[in-house]
Order: structure tokens, then sequence, then C-alpha cells
């Protein structure tokens, strides 16, 4: 076409203000008619001409374009007044050159934004004109931005080569061989770029290739040139600005420097390359740098992106990403006012989806099938015989109507904006600057075109699952923050959504090692709306979601798990809980996702507490065994899987707090049991048995009062017998007696506390063995009760009365059984009992001190008084009332109220007290590993209060320290002398 543009117009927008048009019109020809070079022009705008229509509807609807025009009338006069194609090739060529060698930065920055202004003028004039096509239109916009990537790369190359720092081979020509890479992503990348739209770039290089001076590295060097060229760019300064630049759809763009390694881009897209960006490979170009070793890099990415067979998994990750924004189908009338022509349904992205997913399904067996452009790819679609005439033709009208009423809405004030306006006299005055008489007949035409894109996206997509559940639009995939979805998880109850958003993005980028995999990642991507509702059902939205991200940065791998997850809306559900509110318990399902197995076994709401059973549920678990280490594993997966359970029940309200703790001691005694018989076992094969051995593991403090908590540690004595006449063992490796029996207590220690792969099982304490810390860690029966007469101490005492027998040879047993309660039995003054009490008391006050107001064990008032309350009336009474052995503390004080031994009243209150301090230290133990008031979320906290009938943290505070102070009183009073 060779004619001027002038001559060229056929088309002009509606106007809205007419009177106001004309007086600006009228404003810019008193211009005009002073400028001799501008008399067509002039005429023409003072007659009834295309020209005229098109001008007055700039001056109505285009600050910006009107800006452009009566800051430099010369534009509109030289723009008009020669070819368009001729325009477009000047100011290309111009942008080209503008970042020539010598030239200072200021004027590069200048001239670069001026041929902008005047480029933008032109597309509009022709686009508003109908002198071009959509794809002329988009074309030479990108053509337009890839001059201005040159330009602002050989500007920037230039500057280094004058530092020293970068040696070019040809001065003339920086980017030929200089091992940089920039690609055209996007829009820009399949020559389609919309008007005011972000120009996204992907900047790699080749260190070994690159002409750097010696000492210079190569990351950092070409991360500051890249970022010299934005801001080269994208800087506004009095001429405006050129184009936004996003290097945002690199490889992990929250971890990674500006400009990516040849080396680690290979690495990245091997391993946790997704298919999003796979489908934004599909419209990679490159645009500047060493552009043949671009193309190098592009064919070796050419297996990531299309793969070798029909890649139908594609589609669901493809679809879930897209369902993150919204589901496909049973949504009600298009609204017109506000819409969002990009996101919003039935809009340019559900068509550019429909392209890239079958693109990247088929695309690795149809080389025809590989274009970037979405225009050409859907007859590409069709000639294959993948979509119908139909959808060709209806989804190619509708996209090239929302393409150009996205350009509308940017050349208003050169806006990235995709949103029409809301009010209605906004969208009145839009609706005629896209050609239409009103609002009512542009909505017409949008709802019509949009139904039609739903429904063939719909149709598309039938066979998927839908998670969504319609809360609103939550999409994580890519790299931009959906401001939709933050206001989506404000509504949930995120406090810092945007801080969500960043978390889940990391897991698409296998952040974490859990979710490194690709099928893991595909995973994720379908589960993260319902797993996003889960967690919102939680107290703490926020505190659950970085749970479980910690979670994932301790897992090796997640795919177990989140299948789980996927599968049952009830374990997705009290997984969110346990995140939110125990995360001692979600740690344990992070390590071990099979434990929730048992959650979804009828058998959960049916709780074990006695001992005989869940020494069978151990053995079951663990099973039949080929070697030690095996056993080891199997015993801490038993383990763990019963105490989840037990934590589970307590949780869900099924076991009360006493009950867990009955749980737990049984669970502990069985795994003591079967791995002492495990150890002795393994020590014999190497060492035999020592003639007429035997041997018994004792257990006191909690798990001797079956009161043991989820993190208790084992207070374990273990004491052996042997026949005095044969003190050497019989095997091939005999060892004396007492070394055997301590060695083999080693092990047994060893076997229990030692970390496998499989974790660890327990902690052990053998500090309550006689002699304390000091003595061998294994005792000889012989001495057991003259040491316990003779030279206990009366805390060794104490000790000995929550000790019973768990594991060993039942003679043994019986006898260690009959001798503590001889010892606890024993006559003792009542006034010495009271003082030793007071004494340890304050002596474990002064070493330990308390925690703080959650110290439930050691503040005073705590747990502690209230144990050594029921010792002393155990160690003073027991002699007379034999029936007060073997108990635990609540029962004791309870019995004691019932023999008069204290006074009724205070018998009850100590046991009230016991209750409420116990629950709670159950309670705190079961959610948080370490300091309650270091470890625990609000949400944690307000858990608490809830299990202990209280309304939120400063209820329960006020009450715990109400009861520690009733508690302390009678604790001076019972033991005063």
């Amino acid at each position: 076409m060779t004619r001027p543009l002038l001559d060229a117009l056929r088309a002009a927008p509606h106007l809205a203000d007419a009177q106001k048009a004309r007086d600006r019109l009228g404003d810019l020809l008193a211009v005009l008619d002073a400028d001799p070079d501008a008399a067509p022009l002039a005429a023409a705008l003072g007659s009834d001409s295309p020209a005229r229509a098109l001008v007055l509807s700039l001056a109505d609807h285009s600050p910006f374009l009107w800006g452009v025009i009566t800051r430099e009338p010369a534009r509109l006069v030289r723009l008009l007044g020669r070819p368009a194609e001729a325009s477009q090739a000047a100011l290309v060529a111009a942008q080209r050159g503008a970042g020539a060698p010598g030239t200072p930065r200021e004027a590069v920055a200048a001239g670069l934004r001026r041929n902008r202004a005047e480029h933008a003028l032109l597309v509009a004039l022709a686009d508003l004109g109908a002198v071009w096509s959509l794809e002329e239109v988009t074309g030479a916009l990108a053509a337009f931005a890839d001059a201005s990537v040159n330009a602002a790369l050989d500007a920037a190359l230039h500057e280094a080569a004058a530092s020293g720092r970068f040696r070019p081979a040809d001065p003339a020509d920086p980017q030929a061989g200089s091992g940089l890479i920039v690609l055209g992503m996007g829009k820009l990348g399949a020559d389609e770029l919309n008007y005011s739209s972000d120009i996204d770039l992907i900047v790699f290089f080749d260190a070994d290739a690159a002409p750097l001076r010696e000492g210079v590295e190569a990351t950092p060097f070409f991360s500051r040139l890249a970022q010299s060229m934005g801001r080269l760019l994208q800087e506004r300064t009095a001429d405006g600005y050129v184009h936004r630049v996003d290097y945002r759809l690199r490889p992990d763009p929250g971890a990674t420097p500006t400009a990516v390694s040849l080396a680690s881009a290979y690495s990245y897209y091997e391993t946790v390359g997704q298919n999003w960006e796979r489908a934004a490979f599909i419209k990679a170009r490159p645009v500047a740098g060493d552009l043949p070793r671009a193309e190098a890099f592009l064919a070796e990415l050419r297996p990531f992106v299309w793969r070798k067979y029909f890649d139908f998994a594609s589609i669901a990750d493809v679809h879930a990403m897209k369902r993150q924004i919204h589901a496909v189908r049973g949504h009600g009338a298009i609204a017109v006012a506000g819409h969002d022509i990009k996101l919003g349904r039935g809009g340019i992205r559900e068509v550019e989806f429909f392209v890239q997913t079958q693109q990247l399904v088929f695309g690795g067996r149809r080389p025809s099938l590989r274009g970037r452009r979405t225009l050409e790819m859907l007859p590409a679609l069709h000639d294959e015989g993948w979509i119908t005439p139909e959808a060709r033709d209806e989804l190619a009208e509708a996209y090239r109507f929302l393409r150009t009423v996205e350009h509308r809405l940017q050349m208003v004030a050169d806006e990235q904006t995709q949103r029409l306006p809301e009010e209605p006299q906004r969208l009145d005055r839009f609706a005629r600057f896209c050609g239409y008489r009103d609002a009512a007949a542009f909505g017409e035409a949008l709802v019509a075109r949009a139904t039609r894109v739903q429904a063939h996206y719909a149709l598309l997509f039938e066979a998927g699952p839908d998670l969504s559940a319609e809360v609103g639009d939550l999409v994580f995939t890519g790299v931009e923050d959906d401001p939709a979805t933050l206001a989506t998880l404000r509504r949930l109850g995120f406090r810092n959504p945007e801080r969500a958003v960043e978390t889940v993005r990391g897991w698409h980028f296998g952040r974490r090692p859990a979710v490194t995999s690709p099928r893991a990642r595909e995973v994720v991507t379908e589960l993260v709306p319902a797993l996003i509702q889960a967690l919102a059902g939680t107290a703490d939205p926020d505190g659950a979601l970085a749970a479980l991200d910690r979670a994932f940065g301790r897992m090796p791998a997640a795919v177990e798990l989140l299948t789980i997850l996927r599968s049952h809306d009830r374990l997705r559900l009290l997984f969110a809980d346990l995140l939110g509110t125990a995360p001692r318990l979600a740690d344990t399902v992070a390590f071990s996702p099979h434990v929730l197995d048992a959650v979804i076994d009828p058998a959960f709401g049916e709780p074990v507490t006695d001992e005989a059973a869940l020494r069978a549920q151990v053995q079951h678990l663990i099973g039949r065994t080929a070697a030690y280490e095996d056993f080891l594993d199997r015993t801490r997966d038993a383990a763990r899987q019963l105490r989840f359970v037990t934590g589970a029940r307590l949780l869900s309200g099924i076991l009360p707090p006493a009950g867990a703790g009955r749980a737990y001691a049984g669970i502990a005694q069985a795994a003591v049991a079967e791995t002492l018989h495990a150890v002795r076992e393994a020590f014999a094969a190497e060492h035999g048995r020592v003639p007429g051995g035997r041997v018994v593991v004792l257990g006191l403090g909690r798990l001797g009062s079956r009161q043991l908590t989820a993190d208790s540690d084992l207070d374990l004595v273990v004491l052996y017998d042997f026949d005095p006449e044969q003190r050497e063992s019989d095997g091939r490796r005999p060892l004396d007696a007492a070394v055997y029996h301590n060695r083999l207590t080693q092990r047994l220690v060893a076997a229990l506390t030692v970390p496998t792969r499989r974790g660890r099982l327990y902690e052990v304490d053998l500090r309550l063995r006689p002699g304390g810390g000091q003595g061998p860690i294994a005792g000889q029966w012989q001495r057991f009760l003259p040491y316990q007469r003779e030279e206990a101490d009366l805390w060794e005492h104490m000790a000995l009365t929550r000790a019973r027998a768990l594991a060993g040879d039942s003679s043994l047993a019986a006898e260690a059984s009959a001798a503590v309660a001889a010892v606890v039995g024993s006559a003792r003054d009542p006034a010495t009992v009271a003082r030793e009490v007071r004494t340890m008391r304050a002596l474990i006050a002064r070493e330990k001190r308390d925690g703080g107001p959650f110290d439930l064990k050691l503040a005073p008032g705590g747990l502690l008084d209230l144990d050594f309350l029921a010792q002393a009336l155990v160690l003073t009474h027991a002699a007379a009332h034999p029936g007060l052995i073997g108990l635990d503390a609540p029962a004791v004080l309870a019995r004691a109220g019932d023999l008069g031994l204290v006074d009724p009243g205070d018998a009850a209150t100590l046991g009230a007290a016991y209750q409420l301090l116990d629950d709670v230290h159950h309670w705190q133990r079961l959610m948080v590993e370490g300091p309650f008031d270091k470890g625990a979320a609000p949400a944690t906290r307000l858990r608490l209060a809830a299990a202990a009938g209280l309304p939120d943290e400063a209820a329960l505070l006020t009450r715990l320290a109400e009861v520690r102070a009733e508690v302390r009183a009678l604790f001076e009073r019972l033991l005063a002398e």
C-alpha cells in the first residue's frame, strides 16, 4: 500500500462528547494553520472526512494519544502524510539505531521514548482507522519492541565495553558472539504484542563464550546488564517510557539472578520445569543478543517443550492451572461492567489455553502445531482434525474481538489494563470508542463471544474434576500476583495473601524437596484450590500454610501425601486442622503419610488403651523381620502410627487426655518389650546366654504411672539376675555376667534411641536407677533391695511410688514388683517425709526454675507439687494403707480423701486441679514440640483454651494461675512441719 495514511483511513469510533472534541480539534487546527507543511492535513481535518472523524475520536476518548498529538503536532502531520508501512519501517529503523556507539545514555533514553510515542500514535491511527488488521497491528507492536530491546542492549554493551569489562569481537556489533541470549516470551515472542503490554524477556548467558575481561564474573555482569537494559526501557522521564519489562518468566524468579547461565537453565528445565513453562516456551523467540546461540538453545530445549508422545497428562495440569482462576462450568451470566477480558470467563486467556494445551498434547508428534501465534494455530488444529470448523471460526472471531477491545482499553491512558469500566457512564463512553452506539449493544456483542469461548473451552475439559468449589479466583502458577486471587485469600481469612501466593508459587517452582518431582507438582497444581479451602477453615490459615511449607522443606517426597489428600475430603480437613493447631502431629503425617490410613479405618472411633491389645497391635505392625535393622525401622513406624492415632483421637475428642496417657504408655511398654526381646536375641547370637540370667525393665515417672504424654521421655531402670556359680555367658564370645548385662542394657537403650532412616523411637532416661547417674546402667538384683533399704535417699523411694515392671522375665518382674511394694510400704516418720519432700522441691526450684505461665510442671503449684504431694502421702501412709501403692497421683489424692488422710474438700480441690493441669499439659505436648509459649501459634493457643473449656488464652492463663495458687497453698499446708 503506497497511499498516504490520510487517504487510507476508513473508519472512526463514535463520539461521546462531540462538542468537547470539536473544541479540541479547533485548537489543533489553529496550530496547524501556522505550518505550511500541514496544509493538506488541515484541509482534511476541516472537511467532513475520515481523518476528521478519527482525530475527533482521539480528542474525545484518549487523553494519552491527544497528548502525543498536541505536544508535537508535526507527528500527526508526518504519519498521515505517508503510507503507514513506510512510517512503521522508519520508526523501527530509528529505534534500532538509537543505541549507536558513542551516544550518551540520556540521549539514548530520550530517543527511544520519542520514537515510542510516535509509534503509539501510528498504530492507533492504523488500527482505529481500519487500515491494519489485528495481525498487522500486533506484528507492528512486536517489531518495534524488538528494536527497542536491541537498542537498549547495544547501549548497555557499549557502556560495558567502554569500562573494559566486556570485549566484543566487533565493536560495531557488540551482540554478535556475546554469549548473551535475550528471548522474547508471551505475546512479544509470538509477534502478537498488545498496545500497552509489558514485554516478557528471559536473559540467559553462556559464560564460556562471553568475551569478558579476566576476573569478571559472568552471573553478576550479565544480571547487571539485564537490569541496566530494563531501566533504560521502563524508567519514566519527561518523555514518558518505552516498555515495561518483565523478567519473571525465567527459571524460579524468586530464587535466581536476573540473568541465568545456560548450564543452570538446562538443569532446571530437565528437573523441575513445569507444564506452564512448556506452554510459555511455545511462544519463545530470540529477539536480541547472540542469535545463533539462542536458536541452538531453543533447539536443545525442544524435547522439554515437545514430548515425543501424545502428552495427555499435560491437559490435566494446564486445565488445573486454569481451574485455579475459576471453574469451567456452573457460572451465571457474564457481567459486562468491570469484566476482565483477559482473565475473566470467556476471555483471551481461555482462547490461548484452548490452543496451547492442545499444542502441548499433540505438538510432539505434529510439527505443524508448534507455531507461536494463536490465530495461526486455530486453523492448524482444525486441519489436523483436533477441533471442529465451528471452534476454529468462532474462537478466531472472538479472539480478534477481544484483542481489539483490549487495545481500545489501553489506548485510553496507555495503561496495561484488561478490565472494562464499572461505572455506567464510563462504560457507555468506552462502548462508543469500540464502535458501538451504547453500552447495551457493546455488552450484547461481548457476552455473545465470551459465551461461545466458554462453551468451547468447557467442552475441551468437560471430564476434568473440579476442586475449586467456586470460592473465587485462585491462581498461583506463573509469576504475577493476581489481584483477584489476593482478594479471594483475604476473604478466606489469610492475613498476608501476598506471602501465601509466593509460598504456593514456590511449590510450583520446586523450591521444596517434597515437590521437586514432576508428578508431585502436577498433583499440587490440581490440589491447591481444595487445600487452600481446607487451610482457610482453620483458626490461623497463614500459620497452617507456613507449617505445610516447612513440612515440604523437610520431606524427601510428597506424592503419597498429596495423593491421599486429593482423594479424601475428611483427611484433607483433618490435616489442615493439624497444620493449624497441632504441628507435631502434622510433622508425623509429613514424615509418614500412611499414618492417615488409620483415620479412615472404622476402628478409629474405637480407642484402645489396654496394654495387651496395644502390644498385639505393635506386634502386628512390626510383623516378621529378616534383619535387626529392619526390626528397628518397623518398630519406629509402628510406634509412630499408633502414637499418631492416639493424638488424632485426643484431638478429635474420641479419647480424653487421661485415656491418651494410658494409650501412649501402653505403646511405649509394647515397644520396650519388643525391643528387649529383639536385642536379647541378637546379643545372644553373639555372646550366648548367662546361665540363670534374668532381666526386667522397670518403668518409672509418667511411664510407670501410665500418664505418658505425646513427647515424654522414658524413665527406665534395668535389673538383672544370674546364677552366681556360673558368671560367664556361653556364647562364642563369652562375657562376665555383669559386663554382659550392662552391655545388653546399652544395646537396649541404643535400639530405643538411635535415629534410623525411619526416625527416632524414644528418648530414654536411666538416672532414676540405684546410684543415680554414677552407678552402672544396669542394676544387679541381689543388691537392689539392700540398697533401697540401707542406702537410698527418700527421693529414690519417691520415684519408686510410680515404678512398675514393663518387660523381661516374668519371675524377676514379680519379685521386683513385690520388692518395690515392700520398699514403698515401709513405715516412715511423717515429719521426716514432709521435710525431705519440701527440701527436694526447693532444690528443683533452684536448679531448674519454672518456664513461665505455660509451664504446668515446674511452676509453683503445678504438676510437680501435686505429684510430690501424692508421693508423700504414699510413703507416709502405705504401711497402714497398702491400697495406695501402684496408683497414679489423681487416684492417690482421691483415696487419701476417702480414707480421711486429707480433708475430703482439699482432696477434691487437688484432684480437680490435677485433672485441669494434666489435661492442658497433654494438649500442649500433643500440639507443639518444645516450650509451648515459644512454639505455639495463636490458633494453637486458642485451641488449647477451648480444650480446657475456656473462651481464650487470657481466660486460660487466669484459670491456671488461680489453680496453681490453690495447689501451692495446700502443698505448703499439708507438708508443714
